[in-house]
């Protein structure tokens, strides 16, 4: 089991809901950077040196604000915090989000490939020289003065949801991160194309580690659950549709969401939206309920291939969640 702690909580006390997992025998944190509201590396430096023994992953950042050698350099520190225990976790980001910074998409698949492949390089202690479309290195390396020159022990996973990223991930990447608010059916299709893409690579489907985002909203009464995973279900739906695409979510739905929901929405917006989401649609792409129906549901996810879950909670009580998983 792992946990994913987004900006829910505060820093500090996702130090403390990190610590108790920890100490529950959950085996991985994970932190996003969550649109523009927390960057991920800070929580990430704050988990490990807080945890003992957690793996500590970005799930994830992205790919292009930050360049290969910047994100090789900024894993690596990481990787110096907690030696073998970090996840560096990249993803091609979403609209409208990157052109309003300013940010052309332009060729995610091309422009992913390159950067696993130079960042690899890089935390592998070689010296990278690459000219590509995205990438342009000239004989760079990590510049290590007063530590041993050496490899990073640091895994790559592609946060993947379309099948193109999907195959390239089971090409190229050491594990996938699933998203969130999908449901269990999805997985059927992200797993045919990763098996795709790993026979590309002479690999099986089983090299590729598949843990999974999967939004957990637990309460003893079932609709104080459900309530408190609609607003993000609603948020998703207006402003990601792609995403709810891929799990079925009918069309009207989302016309019907996309209307009331601008970007960034404001509060009111996503609440006065959150009327129209139906309690089934929360349950289709969630863990939400009572803790019977969460674990029944986080189980459908596991039985559908993935590896482990990375539950998100969203319930009022995070322990009561930890405590159910941990047994």
């Amino acid at each position: 089991m792992a946990l994913y702690l987004q900006d829910a909580h505060s820093i500090r006390e996702g130090i403390e809901i990190a610590s108790y997992a920890e100490a529950k025998g959950f085996e991985a944190v994970w932190q996003a950077d969550s649109r523009l509201v927390r960057d991920a590396t800070i929580p990430m430096a704050a988990f490990a040196a807080t945890t003992e023994r957690m793996k500590v992953g970005a799930g994830v950042v992205d790919i292009w604000s930050r360049n290969p050698a910047r994100l090789a350099s900024t894993f690596a520190t990481l990787d110096d915090l907690a030696p073998g225990r970090i996840i560096l976790g990249l993803g091609a980001w979403w609209d409208p989000l990157a052109t309003k910074v300013g940010i052309e998409r332009r060729r995610p698949l091309l422009a992913m490939r390159e950067i696993v492949g130079a960042v690899r390089g890089l935390l592998a202690g070689e010296k990278v020289s690459f000219d590509g479309e995205f990438v342009h290195l000239d004989g760079v390396e990590i510049d290590y003065v007063y530590q041993e020159r050496g490899r990073k022990h640091l895994p790559i996973y592609i946060g993947a949801t379309g099948m193109q990223m999907m195959e390239l991930t089971g090409e190229i990447a050491d594990g996938v991160v699933l998203n969130y608010l999908v449901s269990p059916d999805y997985n059927h299709r992200a797993l045919d194309a990763l098996e795709r893409g790993a026979r590309r690579a002479n690999r099986s489907l089983d090299e590729i580690d598949r843990p999974q985002l999967i939004v957990c909203s637990m309460a003893d009464n079932r609709q104080d659950a459900l309530d408190a995973a609609r607003l993000l279900v609603t948020q998703y739906l207006g402003q990601q549709p792609h995403i709810m695409k891929a799990s079925g979510v009918p069309e009207s739905l989302l016309d019907e969401i996309g209307a009331v929901l601008t970007w960034p929405a404001t509060h009111d917006q996503v609440v006065e939206a959150s009327e129209l989401v139906p309690d089934e649609i929360v349950q289709m792409i969630c863990a939400a309920g009572t803790p019977e129906e969460c674990v029944t549901k986080v189980d459908e996810y596991v039985a559908n291939g993935c590896t482990s879950p990375i539950l998100y909670p969203l319930g009022p009580d995070v322990r009561m969640m930890i405590d159910t998983f941990s047994a």
